[in-house]
């Protein structure tokens, strides 16, 4: 395996931060079979540094210096073999092709499997179909052999070779064709083209000499050209889509993280805000619980009702609780999508007077103002809500129905104490205080509506009015209760007061 991940040969990298001019790192990968790197390029793009830069940085791991790369896996050559540069000698009598020939034949002598083998141009230096062809034999060869090559060429012949030979890979050297620059970029997985005419012509060849050059050129040469130039600009192209697709990615796993903090958060409002309404039901539950049994004459009966109005309440407190918080559960797992029963019912028909069912606190109420089409204000005993429509389970009784027959029509047996027993008709709560009037006569509505009574009279006294003007206002506001009228002054006047009963 050899990985170097933004790699800087030392000695650039220090030139160019004197100059202040950005250096382009190198980027290798050969890992399992791939064993063989052909880089392929225009002149001047970068092709020999990146061939120094892997031979000294893996000279460097191997004497312990530091690797000035991002990341670095290299393995323990036992020998590193380059054939860079030009070694023509008048006084060895070798020409450029043959000092090329004789080092690569004491390299293929030398390396092993374990060795690393760096080729600068192969194939150059002779004429172009042999150097091709020799070319792909001494890489064949190398590939053969199984050690670590890198090798750099012009040849198309090698660019084919890499890409029909398993364990070869191609690479290429980017160039900016609306700049006619190089980009210094190793590009891993495609072949590049020479573009020698195009460096020709930027370097400030005769313009006449790269016209002739351009007519010269073969249409098999132009179209490769063209096409590898294509493949280029639509791997940059990729890959800034890929960058895009990878930060409109990013934006959008925020925005999800945003919506779902913001609908956890709403949701914990909603199960407080259902809380509150559970105890403040189960606590008016208790309070008339109380209610009725402090009521009773009997003490024995008294205590016994007492003990089980306890028992109940905790059972209630309990099985409210618990389908309070499964039902909580299953709405925040989802385990409820697909329910019928879970998915929330809206009742369409809701008028003023209605008495109905709500979801939220399990109750009945009754609907004393509509607010909108979708909202209204629900009296539950002595308390009063703004609850939504899609919180109305069902309307229990309609505002022309009694209470008795709503009931009744509900299948629950409804049996009046006027069946059993006298009740009186009137009530008399001179010199009382308000909190005990109105306690005496709202035990006194309830049990004359329980017996079918159509009107009763309460008789409160005049005096300052203060206890008139509470009652009346009180008796308007109880469900039981159809209109609220002053007697003749021969039936008592303003120290009386007659209370039509719904029937």
């Amino acid at each position: 395996m050899l990985v170097l991940a933004n790699a800087r040969h030392p000695l650039l990298e220090r030139n160019l931060k004197a100059k202040n001019q950005p250096i382009v790192p190198v980027t290798i990968e050969l890992e399992g079979e791939r064993r063989q790197l052909i880089i392929t390029g225009p002149n001047t793009g970068g092709k020999t540094v990146g061939l120094k830069t892997t031979g000294l940085l893996a000279l460097m791991a191997q004497s312990g210096i530091p690797v000035p790369a991002d990341r670095a896996e290299l393995p323990v050559f036992d020998a590193v073999l380059a054939d860079i540069g030009d070694y023509q000698s008048i006084e060895q009598n070798l020409s450029t092709f043959s000092a090329h020939v004789t080092n690569i034949d004491f390299i293929s002598r030398t390396a092993s499997a374990q060795s690393l083998v760096l080729l600068d141009e192969l194939g150059s230096a002779t004429d172009p179909e042999e150097g091709a062809a020799l070319a792909v034999a001494i890489a064949e060869h190398f590939r053969r052999m199984d050690c670590v090559t890198i090798i750099s060429t012009h040849h198309t012949s090698l660019k084919v070779y890499g890409a029909n030979t398993p364990g070869v890979v191609n690479a290429s050297v980017g160039f900016d064709e609306s700049t006619l620059q190089p980009t210094y970029e190793l590009r891993v997985g495609v072949p590049g083209a020479s573009a020698g005419i195009n460096i020709a012509h930027r370097l400030g060849l005769n313009p006449v000499i790269i016209e002739g050059a351009r007519s010269r050129l073969g249409t098999q040469a132009r179209d490769v050209g063209q096409f590898l130039d294509r493949l280029h600009a639509e791997l940059r192209e990729a890959a800034g889509e890929r960058l895009r697709l990878a930060q409109r990615e990013q934006e959008l796993e925020r925005e999800k993280a945003r919506l779902a903090s913001e609908g956890k958060k709403e949701q914990q409002a909603k199960i407080k805000e259902m809380e509150k309404k559970l105890d403040s039901v189960l606590r008016d539950f208790e309070y008339h619980a109380r209610e009725a049994v402090e009521a009773v004459q009997d003490r024995a009966a008294a205590q016994k009702l007492s003990k089980d109005a306890e028992r109940r309440i905790a059972k209630l407190r309990r099985e409210f609780r618990e389908q309070f918080d499964s039902t909580v559960v299953a709405h925040t797992t989802g385990a409820d999508q697909g329910d019928p029963d879970a998915q929330p019912q809206v009742v369409k028909q809701v008028s003023e007077g209605d008495t109905v069912k709500l979801k939220s606190i399990g109750r009945a109420g009754v609907v004393s103002r509509r607010l909108d089409d979708n909202h209204f204000e629900v009296e539950v005993g002595a308390m009063k809500m703004r609850i939504a429509r899609d919180d109305i389970g069902e309307v229990v009784g309609r505002a022309a129905d009694s209470p008795v027959k709503a009931a009744r029509a509900r299948g629950i047996s409804v049996s009046l104490q006027s069946e059993n027993q006298n009740v009186a008709s009137e009530i008399n709560v001179i010199g009382r205080t308000v909190d005990d009037a109105t306690r005496e006569v709202e035990k006194f509505v309830d049990h004359a509506f329980l017996a079918g009574l159509a009107r009763v009279r309460v008789v409160h006294g005049s005096g300052m009015g203060i206890l008139r003007k509470a009652l009346r206002q009180y008796l308007q506001q109880h469900p039981h209760v159809a209109s609220v009228t002053e007697p003749p002054q021969q039936e008592g006047g303003a120290g009386a007061t007659v209370v039509e009963l719904r029937v």
